[in-house]
């Protein structure tokens, strides 16, 4: 008796999981938010303001700061497009902490607490993604109090510098937003005097460059990495 062929199963082909995009998930139509956008140096919120809102970035830079008693200001936080911000209201802040400003021209998404509190709950993968920007910020903050206590001021400076150009980010040009040096020095710690020498000395050594807007250099990270 000839044996009957036995057709080879076929093969299942799985399709893909598209990736989470955080920013078209944010601006869907299904999401209660307001979309606010600020001039350069336009405040989003002052320090003890009543916080009831988070915020995401979608285009432009804001800067944190804090001023204290005696009216010394210092910058703590600089941020871009994709991060958050105001998100201390999730865990039960009942005022803001610092002032949050516009560094240029800033578009935000205004997500009321009780929403996105429901959001993360309700999608994991956009729970993930804010972990995961919560643990790189506190990750960040160790890293700066390590910087200040432990390295000097034109170390501070050649970091914050690549920090705010977003080195090591593939799809962020190394330029900064306009920012003075005053703003320099209050991030780094230091003086606006120390802050022209170590701008003066990197240009020099074309760690940067000045063409309307500062260009940062990846040879700028020799500064960071020497003993």
């Amino acid at each position: 008796m000839p044996l009957k062929k036995i057709a080879a199963p076929q093969q299942t082909r799985l399709q893909p999981i598209p990736p989470f995009e955080l920013r078209k998930f944010l601006e869907s139509a299904g999401i209660k938010r307001t979309i606010a956008k600020y001039a350069r140096s336009a405040v989003v919120f002052a320090q003890g303001d009543p916080a009831g809102d988070v915020f995401y970035i979608q285009l432009g830079s804001i800067k944190l700061s804090v001023l204290s008693r005696t009216g010394k200001e210092a910058v703590v936080a600089m941020l871009g497009a994709g991060d958050f911000f105001g998100e201390g209201c999730l865990a039960g802040q009942q005022r803001r902490m610092a002032t949050a400003s516009a560094l240029s021209a800033t578009t935000v998404l205004v997500i009321e607490k009780n929403q996105m509190l429901e959001m993360i709950h309700n999608e994991p993968a956009l729970a993930e993604r804010f972990l995961t920007h919560m643990l790189s910020r506190n990750i960040r903050i160790e890293e700066d109090l390590i910087d200040q206590l432990f390295n000097s001021s034109e170390k501070r400076l050649a970091r914050t510098l690549l920090l705010l150009a977003r080195y090591g980010k593939d799809d962020q040009p190394l330029t900064l937003p306009k920012l003075s040096q005053e703003t320099l020095a209050e991030i780094v710690g230091t003086t606006r005097s120390r802050v022209n020498f170590f701008m003066n000395k990197f240009r020099e050594l074309g760690f940067i460059e000045y063409n309307g807007k500062i260009k940062v250099n990846s040879s700028l990270l020799t500064v960071v990495l020497r003993d």
